[in-house]
């Protein structure tokens, strides 16, 4: 059944993908029409997390963010089925690399590197970043249940030379690297919410305390990587320009969770430079009034520990 699937929708998708992006805006025009006044697809989600990150705006603001976001998301849509046949020099064209030796600097030097990042303009075509880093460039993917999608999109996410590995796996893959002296890139997004049980920390994100991801800062602790954030900022439609940001290359003089509030700031002025683009559909607040619930399955988790 996976394969017969397979033969039905890859085609589309490839066709779809070998169409000039002018062609492709077009279609992604249409479907935004579609999107966001007939099927409203998380319509409730965006508004309301874009309520909560921007309570200083009034009502037609946030509605504005929100309909600029649907916009967007269409366009990005199309644009990650664009990577199926997308060239090297048409990719380097439209995702430019505005300071790549920042990460290179280090990368000669023979360190490692965590490339913090978050769900901001274009994330997707980051699968280029291998184009421009001298140094192994590894990132996690989501795995698909189709067997067969799941080996074409990973070959599609690593034709630029990254090395990917499933989400689950990815913890793994870094741990064995650094066993092997493996030098390496390490693409981290960072910004969602984490579920509760997996949650160590919490903090102010736009002013409203979340639990938040710190695998970033604990793998750079634990095998001492330069960290630095990476940033996709829209030019203009199908355009972006990267820029990499400094957070630390000495992690281990970070108390715990410094690095993660820098991160989380950091990305927060970034959203609110380009609110539009950020992926307002992730109900990144959905865990704001659970602290005490957190709090319970921590001390059950020390509990546990103690018996």
């Amino acid at each position: 059944m996976n394969r017969v699937i397979f033969y039905v929708i890859y085609p589309i998708i490839w066709l779809l993908s070998i169409l000039p992006m002018p062609i492709l805006y077009g279609i992604a025009d249409i479907l935004f029409f579609l999107h966001f006044y007939i099927f409203g697809y998380r319509k409730k989600v965006v508004l309301k997390n874009i309520a909560i990150a921007f309570p200083e705006k009034d009502v037609k603001e946030q509605e504005a963010i929100a309909k600029k976001f649907n916009k967007h998301f269409i366009d990005l849509l199309v644009e990650s089925i664009k990577s199926f046949t997308i060239s090297e020099k048409e990719i380097l064209k439209r995702y430019q690399y505005k300071n790549p030796e920042l990460v290179n600097k280090y990368a000669q030097e023979g360190k490692s590197i965590a490339l913090v990042s978050a769900h901001l303009a274009n994330w997707e075509w980051s699968t280029s970043l291998g184009l421009v880093l001298g140094t192994n460039v590894f990132g996690a993917y989501s795995r698909i249940r189709n067997d067969i999608f799941e080996n074409k999109v990973k070959e599609t996410r690593q034709k630029f030379g990254i090395k990917g590995a499933t989400t689950s796996n990815f913890i793994n893959l870094i741990n064995s690297n650094f066993k092997n002296n493996i030098q390496g890139a390490y693409i981290l997004l960072s910004d969602q919410s984490p579920r509760l049980s997996k949650a160590y920390y919490w903090t102010l994100f736009f002013g409203t305390k979340v639990p938040v991801h710190t695998g970033a800062e604990m793998l750079s602790k634990k095998h001492n990587m330069v960290v630095i954030n990476y940033r996709s900022k829209k030019i203009k439609r199908g355009y972006y320009e990267v820029d990499f940001e400094l957070i630390t290359e000495t992690p281990n003089l970070y108390k715990d969770y410094e690095i993660t509030d820098q991160f989380l700031k950091i990305t927060e002025r970034n959203i609110r430079e380009q609110p539009e683009c950020y992926l307002w559909t992730h109900k990144r607040f959905k865990h704001h009034d659970r602290y005490k619930d957190w709090q319970k399955i921590m001390l059950e988790k020390q509990k546990e520990k103690k018996i």
